[in-house]
């Protein structure tokens, strides 16, 4: 039997992944400075056209890239409601993805960490951790809602330290990987919000 044939969207979403994959290489071997629209097509095998055709500019590629590094990053969430069980499981969850040291969060961090100073990353980046607070604030509101949350816990200020340091763990992984154990880290940073964040019943 001949092998279906792809779809229009299945060749593109095909084509996409690999560029993305390909500037996530770049960056992680070279530095985001370096990374074009022709060398990411090159890396990849596909053409300068087609590559312009699908991103349009590097700074349409970097918000793509950041984005696409970023949802679904820990696995287990969906259907998950807010609340503190799924604030729990994404810090236990993200400190296990950290561990794993993909080339896609590689990219991100290095992303995240040259926006400070580059002003075509800051906007995106800005974005992006404005949206992962957002969710962390949800889960904060949803658990003070349903008693499982000090109400006394200011949800903005929680939502940046916790980004803050999950942030700041993948970074020094990146830096010095045999420095950061990631599995006892999981336990201890998670246990550290549940205790800092629970309902005291005293």
């Amino acid at each position: 039997m001949p092998a279906k044939r792809r779809t229009q969207k299945q060749r593109r979403d095909q084509a996409e992944a690999a560029l993305l994959n390909a500037a996530a290489e770049l960056i992680v071997e070279q530095g985001v400075r370096s990374l074009t629209l022709a060398r990411m097509g090159d890396r990849a095998g596909y053409s300068r056209g087609l590559v312009t055709h699908y991103f349009g500019s590097k700074q349409r590629l970097l918000e793509r890239l950041a984005l696409a590094t970023q949802t679904g990053f820990v696995p287990g969430l969906d259907g998950l409601p807010p609340g503190l069980n799924r604030l729990l499981r994404l810090i236990d969850g993200y400190l296990g993805m950290v561990g794993q040291v993909s080339v896609a969060h590689q990219a991100f961090l290095l992303l995240w960490a040259e926006a400070a100073t580059a002003s075509e990353l800051a906007p995106i980046l800005r974005e992006r951790d404005e949206a992962f607070r957002a969710d962390l604030c949800e889960d904060i509101a949803a658990g003070i809602a349903d008693g499982t949350i000090d109400p006394g816990v200011l949800p903005n200020d929680v939502a940046i330290a916790i980004v803050g340091q999950l942030r700041g763990i993948g970074l020094q992984r990146l830096l010095a990987p045999d420095a950061v154990d990631t599995e006892p880290l999981r336990r201890s940073v998670t246990e550290h919000w549940r205790r800092a964040l629970a309902l005291s019943r005293t």
